[in-house]
């Protein structure tokens, strides 16, 4: 797989023109290509950081040459949102209306349920 993915990324160029931005001799770079010889860890970054995509692209274990993008928000949301399942099973049955609240609204949320559960020691709310 790593070869074929190397052939598609080089494009029209060609390997002594790769080979050399990597600083690899064109024999070796053919080796990879061929799936002949597998790359050491290095190389194998320094290919992704040529190509801008990812390890995981290269050896074939995503067709995505490009990492996902998910920003600090989404994960703060799923982080929360997560964390109230989880802590509080019963409230599932808002969760439809809590879709629309960003990452911070959904904190306020949960710090807002632990703060109400201690109050009224872990009864329910």
């Amino acid at each position: 797989m790593l070869g074929e993915r190397l052939k598609k990324l080089r494009g029209k160029r060609t390997q002594e023109d790769i080979s050399s931005s990597l600083g690899l001799s064109r024999a070796r770079y053919s080796h990879y290509e061929n799936d002949r010889v597998e790359p050491d860890t290095e190389t194998l970054n320094k290919m992704a950081d040529f190509y801008n995509v990812t390890i995981d692209y290269l050896l074939g274990r995503t067709d995505h040459p490009e990492p996902i993008d998910i920003d600090d928000e989404e994960i703060s949301l799923a982080f929360y949102m997560s964390k109230i399942a989880n802590e509080f099973p019963d409230i599932n049955l808002m969760f439809k209306d809590m879709e629309s609240l960003t990452a911070e609204d959904m904190k306020e949320v949960y710090e807002y349920i632990k703060f109400k559960m201690s109050q009224k020691g872990d009864k329910d709310v």
